[in-house]
């Protein structure tokens, strides 16, 4: 059995989250009140295309926020006893906003949780609303998206792994086989 499966290839990647955009727009009627926001790490390199293809679309550079989740991770002890930390950076305020959180992968939907409440520790937005690149189930707690470039049933034997230009000089999505569940 091959180790590595390809399940989107550049282009793939990009019509989804070109869709993900649309629909973004659609939903919110417009860019009013809209701001992105996300995920460290890979999140933030898909929200960024999100933000360019909407300015592309609408002719407007929505605000961009980065946002770092570790504190919040109710896993933090198991993680490392020197958990790498990376910044956020939200320079707008998000009271009475419309946030669209950005991750790759949803899976148990725990970092979701944890990206909320470091959120609303920050503000009270309008509303969240949740967009990612994979949606692979297996979900703990009661969390779904509201923009999926693609579901991916998984087993727990599996990791899906979103690579991106910025960090890995690439641009697909590949499942991983293991040899144990995760």
């Amino acid at each position: 059995m091959e180790k590595f499966k390809e399940i989107m290839d550049a282009n793939q990647m990009r019509r989804a989250l070109l869709r993900i955009s649309h629909e973004i727009l659609e939903k919110n009627k417009g860019v009013e009140n809209l701001c992105l926001v996300g995920i460290q790490r890979r999140g933030v390199t898909l929200a960024k295309k999100i933000q360019e293809n909407i300015e592309k679309i609408e002719g407007v550079k929505l605000p961009l926020g980065i946002l770092d989740i570790t504190f919040y991770r109710d896993d933090l002890s198991l993680l490392s006893e020197h958990p790498t930390v990376n910044s956020t950076r939200i320079d707008f305020d998000i009271n009475n906003k419309k946030i669209v959180l950005v991750d790759d992968v949803l899976f148990t939907g725990r970092t979701v949780r944890a990206a909320i409440e470091a959120l609303m520790d920050m503000g009270r937005p309008k509303m969240i609303q949740l967009a990612v690149l994979i949606d692979r189930g297996h979900r703990e707690l009661p969390i779904r998206a509201d923009y999926v470039g693609k579901n991916v049933p998984t087993s727990r034997r599996e990791i899906v792994h979103v690579l991106v230009d910025e960090f890995d000089n690439d641009n697909r999505v590949i499942i991983e086989q293991l040899d144990r569940e995760i």
